[in-house]
């Protein structure tokens, strides 16, 4: 906590000396950093607050304990990453401090992970907060009234402010609903956004918990804005849409970033938030468009549109029944899936996609010979991705994966296909590298599906809505 403490304090100090000698994207980069080192020093006080809650070892929540520090480490990494168009020494000055940060997480993650294996080779059972347990086929952290909710057409909800255009509800704007929604609230706080595009900002801070966006659907509710690297925000910020506090649920809205393939890295939502669902959304943006940064997320019936590293981060995320759409890219493109950014091998976190659709966007298919497709390529060292189940058209590359640089994490990554279907599934042209496997056993597979993923431990049946905890709803 100290050294967070000191990186923080650095880092605020660095600012206050090179102000007006810093470019505007060198002191957004600064900005990220020390939000970022906020979120950490929360995540680990809550990791300090569960030991001291334990009675034993053997009762420590070691999945969410595994998750935290995973975030944790994260958050130093996205730190650095803001200093990637920096064009002094900006970086140097904070990045020693940083790696003792992470070595310090990187230590304990493996302690963490001993513990874990050793509880479990002893028949413990460990709980995780229920996380991941399913109730009528939704997890079992999103409450009763949470799962109604997510049924129920948005008219027919009770919800607590209404943001409309046109004045026939509380509010006009979303910023000013989400200021004057509750703060650390542990009931389920609903904003319904009424039709309309909506030219905001949006970040729902790590205070604002267990909020949730209703929309009147896909295309009919948009938040939209097109920030972009280019522009000089970082790739943190450039996000049109962040959420922080968890809990956050959001269902029938479009998240989009217009600002275009010439624009680079352009955010259309990052998702931080530990427990983030979304329902029924859709995601539109081009090169980065769905920032899944951090801890455990869930995605279904939802679309994604992009064209590089368009789905990327360092969450433990899983889409169920989903559909990812390439879109035609600048002619100088390539697109490329997924990014995943693991940064250490004990971190729990990686992509899963299962049962979705993989494919070209319409504006796509009529060029697609002028444009090579991948599943994904290595972000950070230990990458890691699988797609499962699902239908993958003739968009992909016979080769599958990318390279991000050379041989670099080729070894280290880990990539995964099981029982695809579709003329982009054929494995037999795929790449050869030592991380790359075409997965052969169930019991492999499954460390992927929601139960063990993100700790789904029991489901009961859908009521309308066929989440499943395994490989396949049957």
């Amino acid at each position: 906590m100290k050294e967070v403490r000191d990186s923080a304090s650095n880092c605020s100090s660095l600012r206050r000396k090179l102000l007006r000698r810093l470019e505007p994207i060198e002191l957004r980069a600064l900005d990220d950093c020390l939000e970022l080192f906020a979120d950490t020093a929360a995540e680990l006080s809550q990791i300090v607050a569960d030991l001291s809650a334990s009675k034993s070892p053997e009762t420590s929540y070691y999945d969410d304990l595994q998750t935290l520090l995973s975030g944790a480490m994260t958050n130093q990494y996205t730190c650095l990453d803001g200093f990637a168009y920096s064009k002094n020494n900006t970086r140097r000055f904070i990045e020693g401090r940083l790696k003792r940060i992470s070595r310090h997480v990187s230590n304990t993650l493996a302690m963490v992970k001993k513990l874990k294996r050793k509880s479990e080779a002893e028949g413990d059972q460990v709980p995780a907060y229920g996380a991941g347990e399913m109730r009528n086929g939704f997890p079992a952290w999103l409450k009763k009234s949470d799962r109604r909710l997510l049924q129920a057409p948005a008219n027919q909800t009770r919800v607590d402010l209404v943001v409309s255009q046109d004045g026939s509800g509380n509010f006009t704007t979303i910023n000013a609903a989400v200021s004057a929604a509750p703060n650390n609230s542990d009931a389920r706080f609903v904003i319904y956004i009424k039709t309309g595009a909506y030219y905001e900002y949006i970040e729902l801070e790590r205070r604002k918990r267990n909020i949730m966006f209703l929309g009147d659907g896909i295309g009919k509710t948009l938040i939209k804005g097109n920030r972009s690297v280019v522009d000089g925000w970082t790739t943190f910020r450039s996000s049109t849409v962040a959420v922080v506090g968890n809990g956050f649920i959001a269902k029938g809205i479009t998240f989009e970033n217009y600002a275009g393939p010439s624009k680079h890295q352009a955010v259309a939502l990052r998702s931080g938030a530990d427990f983030s669902a979304f329902y029924q959304c859709s995601f539109v943006a081009y090169q980065d468009t769905l920032y899944v940064h951090s801890l455990r997320q869930f995605y279904r019936e939802c679309d994604v549109y992009g064209t590089i590293d368009f789905i990327f981060g360092n969450a433990a995320v899983v889409f169920q029944n989903s559909n990812l759409y390439a879109r035609r890219p600048n002619d100088n493109q390539r697109n490329i899936f997924t990014a995943q950014g693991r940064e250490d091998p004990n971190q729990n976190t990686g992509i899963s996609i299962l049962n979705c659709k993989v494919a070209a966007a319409a504006d796509l298919i009529p060029v697609l010979s002028r444009f090579r497709t991948y599943l994904g390529r290595p972000w950070k060292q230990y990458s890691r991705t699988v797609f499962m189940f699902s239908k993958l058209e003739e968009v992909v590359d016979p080769k599958g994966w990318l390279e991000w640089d050379g041989d670099f994490a080729l070894a280290t990554l880990y990539y995964g296909e099981y029982r695809n279907r579709g003329p982009g599934s054929n494995t037999s042209a795929r790449v050869t590298w030592p991380g790359y496997r075409v997965i052969n056993s169930s019991a492999e597979a499954s460390q992927f599906a929601v139960a063990d993923f993100i700790q789904g431990n029991e489901w009961l049946p859908a009521t309308g809505i066929p989440f499943y905890p395994n490989l396949t709803a049957t």
